[in-house]
């Protein structure tokens, strides 16, 4: 539960405060981080607050959704107070300027130089104006009075989020990690090497006993690799040799000379010359090996010691992330592997949790230990996002970008939620069960096909009422477990009209038809998907086959 009474607040996005920024501006940052997704540089990028910015705080185009939203941030810092139609009436006005391409040119040029009239250009609106729809959201630490509610109840273009619905709605994006308790290390014998930084950071290396160092908490269910960037990734060629260095207990006494060790950070250290002991630890490089320790746990001699990185740190702190991220090479480290660790998934991990516990898992790091549920990796979830929101379903070979440089393009978005990777998920498991049915097997098998198949059912979406209302609340159609079973037999209608048309495009292809490169190839797929929309929109119009919305009627009789 989140505290937004001033000055609590505060504390929520102190590291938006600066210097020629307003609270309220901060504010509004913080608030497009954590509820419309973005990442931290588009949301600083999205807002404006200078003089003469024209009373406007913040632009987000959302190209997906075709809208444009004007925000406006308020701040009270007396908790007695609400917001009334004073400010919301102001806003009206405010909204007002943005109503046609003539306006928009207009307020830019009066604007000069404020930001509000770079980020309009920026944002092309004198363009986009015409084709998107114009709404305004007022974002507030109150509640509405009676007034307002009133006055809001004759603008529907105009949303109100308040105290009520900031706390309500907010994900966090924090772990939630069980606390460790003191272990201690007996180092006897051996002499540790201290490096002290200053009085709250400081490191110890010492070889530690394997059989101690197995004992830690948090192993077996791998909490205590929290803020590690990845989970065990199974037999790899260095876990293999690890394993067959601990069954070999001649070479016991040599395992710190050809092991890198391990990296422990820990809020609190303490060392005597015979022992050394940590509180509240997180192992951030070495999970491999420990946890290969862990399982061969018999086999560990007295004469198995491991070199030991002790960091006396705060565990989730700027240091202990670059710490983390430099540390790790002992297995190659993936893109995806740092993205664990980014609030965006860190967020969606738990909107899966508190939404689909038990039912669907969201993978956001490799080797995670296996929970109850079906999994769905961040990595197929950013390709189901590039097919479907982005509608680039020929770019989806290009696996390694999803969560390296398409990151934010994929999931820092407001409409990047749970609820939509599930919704994905479910039309694409409807596409894996109908390709069987696709006379040339060859592109069946072919993994892209599943994209450009789930590329082809947005766009027969978008010229459907259930199906537009599906791309824009998909919680109402997946949420409930067997509303979701109603959609995924609608869906699956859909698809199997889909993918007769499509064998009888495929029977016009000769034999040197090259699907890999054609399915590579932006024309070729933009030209299929017209055709296959086009001949399946005619057939619904025709009355040979139901759409979408009908589906949905016969689902519910």
């Amino acid at each position: 539960m989140i505290d937004v009474r001033y000055p609590k607040i505060l504390d929520l996005f102190a590291q938006h405060r600066a210097a020629g920024r307003t609270d309220s501006v901060s504010f509004l940052i913080w608030y497009l981080e954590n509820y419309y997704r973005l990442d931290p540089i588009e949301a600083v990028d999205a807002v404006c607050d200078q003089p003469g910015d024209k009373g406007v705080d913040g632009i987000f185009v959302n190209d997906n959704n075709q809208t444009i939203t004007i925000f406006q941030s308020r701040l009270r810092q007396n908790p007695t107070l609400t917001v009334g139609d004073t400010g919301l009436k102001e806003f009206a006005g405010t909204l007002a300027q943005f109503e046609t391409a003539a306006k928009v040119e207009a307020l830019i040029a009066a604007a000069g130089t404020a930001q509000v009239a770079a980020l309009a250009r920026r944002l092309d609106l004198v363009n986009k104006i015409s084709t998107h729809e114009l709404r305004g959201e007022f974002v507030s630490n109150a509640d509405l009075d009676a007034n307002g509610e009133a006055f809001l109840a004759g603008m529907p273009r105009i949303a109100f989020v308040g105290k009520t619905t900031l706390v309500t709605s907010y994900i966090s994006e924090s772990r939630s990690i069980p606390p460790h308790a003191q272990r201690t290390f007996d180092i006897g014998g051996f002499v540790a090497t201290e490096y002290v930084v200053d009085a709250d950071k400081k490191a110890l290396i010492a070889p530690v006993k394997a059989s101690e160092l197995v004992a830690l908490d948090g192993i077996a269910d791998q909490s205590v690799f929290a803020f590690n960037v990845r989970g065990p990734l199974g037999k790899t060629g260095v876990n293999k040799d690890i394993v067959t260095s601990i069954e070999d207990v001649q070479s016991h006494k040599l395992f710190p000379l050809f092991h890198n060790g391990v990296t422990v950070i820990s809020k609190e250290l303490e060392a005597t010359p015979e022992s050394i002991s940590i509180t509240d630890y997180f192992v951030v490089n070495g999970c491999q090996s420990l946890t290969a320790l862990y399982s061969n746990r018999n086999k560990l001699s007295p004469d198995l010691r491991i070199l030991a990185k002790f960091i006396k740190m705060d565990p989730d702190s700027e240091l202990a992330h670059k710490i983390t991220s430099f540390s790790n090479n002992q297995n190659g480290v993936k893109p995806r592997d740092f993205k664990s660790n980014h609030p965006i998934q860190i967020r969606l991990k738990n909107e899966f949790i508190k939404y689909y516990g038990g039912q669907y898992v969201f993978e956001i790091k490799r080797g995670e230990v296996a929970e109850s549920g079906i999994t769905i990796s961040n990595e197929d979830a950013g390709l189901y996002l590039r097919a479907f929101d982005l509608k680039e379903p020929w770019t989806t070979h290009r696996k390694s970008e999803v969560l390296d440089d398409r990151h934010a393009d994929l999931f820092g978005r407001p409409e990047v939620t749970a609820d939509r990777i599930v919704l994905c998920h479910v039309i694409t498991n409807e596409i894996n069960n109908a390709l069987p049915q696709l006379e040339n097997q060859l592109i069946a098998r072919y993994v892209l096909i599943r994209y450009l198949m789930l590329y082809i059912v947005r766009e027969v979406m978008d010229h459907d009422a259930v199906g537009k209302e599906m791309i824009q609340t998909p919680a109402i159609f997946v949420r409930d477990i067997e509303t979701r079973k109603r959609t995924a037999t609608c869906v699956r209608t859909i698809v199997s009209d889909l993918i007769i048309d499509f064998n009888g495009d495929l029977a016009d292809v000769g034999e040197d038809f090259d699907y890999r490169d054609s399915l590579r190839d932006s024309k070729w797929v933009i030209d299929l998907r017209k055709k296959m929309v086009a001949g399946y929109l005619k057939q619904v119009q025709r009355g040979r086959i139901d759409s979408l919305s009908q589906e949905w009627t016969k689902s519910v009789q």
